[in-house]
């Protein structure tokens, strides 16, 4: 079976952010996503261009073009936002995003009416039922199908940077799971989810693919739901490990660090390099380490088995990205990640707010709906 990786321009990007739609007054998930997107949709019953369906009724999902810039992205989820907004207002329904929302029951929530997701949910049943999550999806074009695999993999011992940076699910259904990414666990127990293979061969890719296709595991190659695959549709990587982020400055901070380690990975392929990589055991332990201790987690920081706090790791990483980042131009977006060190990563924020008001949920779901309207945490 043969994969061809459609052509596409070195290190443009486009971000997908998944949006749960809220009742102002109870804080509670609101069924109505098909109204918010008949309303957006040039034609009854279509899909307006940037503002798409999703799993469950409670959620929409904006989508950028392919963009050149950060900032560009940044402009064009605005824009969806304003969109969305002049129908939401006046339905008293609010926009938020989080990894998982704070006390909504999953058994509450409504499966959006189209095959592909009567075919998952009838697949995987339980598991598929509980998908109430959210993410902050981002790629990046990659101009050679050769660099994709050894790039992934060299993304993937950034892993747990991205996860404890973004992290934002440690409720679930009202409790506190003493998890910062609740959202991280739970996703990966669909089919094809999880961590990918470390495949050396596009070949090998491709042989994986059609086993998939062949024994009836997938459809389509756009169901292997990896936290970091290749669309070779679309010619890029696809970043799929964060956790939905509660505002546009974190949204941009996520996407600029991604960008700048795909770019920064590719120019030393180039230069005749050779990439990091970790074991993947070292991978599956970071991920689960980032998602259960957040930014407190110790990762593994090489194959020797050498290990640093996150956030020690990240400050390091942002000097090592820095003329990457003024090449691309996306230098102030990326210093968003230290407004995140600074601030601390939204499952902190969350609990904190928790803390405060004894516990109540309610107030958390404020606080993100507040932080989405502010467009940087708060």
């Amino acid at each position: 079976m043969e994969i061809p990786f459609a052509p596409s321009e070195r290190s443009t990007v486009g971000i997908e952010w998944e949006l749960a739609l809220v009742d102002a007054d109870s804080g509670d998930l609101r069924q109505v996503a098909q109204t918010v997107l008949d309303a957006v949709a040039p034609t009854a019953g279509g899909d307006h261009a940037t503002i798409k369906q999703e799993l469950l009724l409670n959620t929409v999902e904006i989508v950028t073009g392919v963009c050149r810039t950060i900032a560009e992205a940044g402009a064009d989820l605005q824009r969806s936002q304003a969109t969305l907004r002049a129908v939401t207002d006046p339905l008293r329904v609010e926009l938020m995003c989080a990894g998982t929302h704070p006390f909504a029951r999953w058994t509450n929530q409504k499966v959006t009416d189209k095959q592909r997701y009567a075919t998952l949910i009838d697949r995987t049943q339980w598991w598929g039922r509980q998908m109430l999550i959210y993410g902050v999806h981002v790629h990046v074009g990659i101009e050679s199908r050769a660099k994709v695999l050894p790039i992934l993999k060299a993304v993937l011992a950034h892993y747990p940077q991205l996860q404890a940076l973004s992290a934002s699910s440690p409720f679930w259904g009202g409790r506190d799971t003493a998890y910062a990414s609740n959202r991280a666990l739970m996703f990966q127990q669909l089919p094809t989810a999880g961590l990918p293979f470390q495949f050396d061969e596009w070949a090998h890719f491709e042989a994986y693919a059609a086993d998939m296709l062949h024994t009836g595991v997938i459809d389509d190659i756009s169901e292997i739901r990896w936290d970091l695959r290749p669309s070779p549709r679309l010619g890029t990587l696809e970043m799929r490990i964060c956790d939905g982020a509660s505002n546009l400055t974190e949204v941009l901070a996520l996407a600029a660090l991604t960008q700048c380690l795909v770019e920064h990975f590719s120019s030393m392929y180039d230069a005749g390099e050779p990439l990091p990589r970790l074991q993947p055991w070292f991978v599956q332990e970071n991920k689960w380490r980032s998602a259960r201790y957040g930014m407190d987690a110790i990762i593994i920081t090489n194959a020797r088995g050498d290990e640093e706090l996150v956030s020690d790791a990240v400050e390091r990483l942002l000097v090592d990205l820095a003329p990457t980042a003024e090449r691309l131009g996306c230098a102030a977006e990326l210093e968003g990640v230290r407004t995140i060190l600074h601030k601390g990563a939204s499952y902190q924020r969350q609990r904190a707010v928790a803390r405060r008001n004894g516990g109540e949920l309610l107030p958390v779901v404020e606080a993100l709906v507040a932080e989405m309207r502010a467009g940087r945490p708060l």
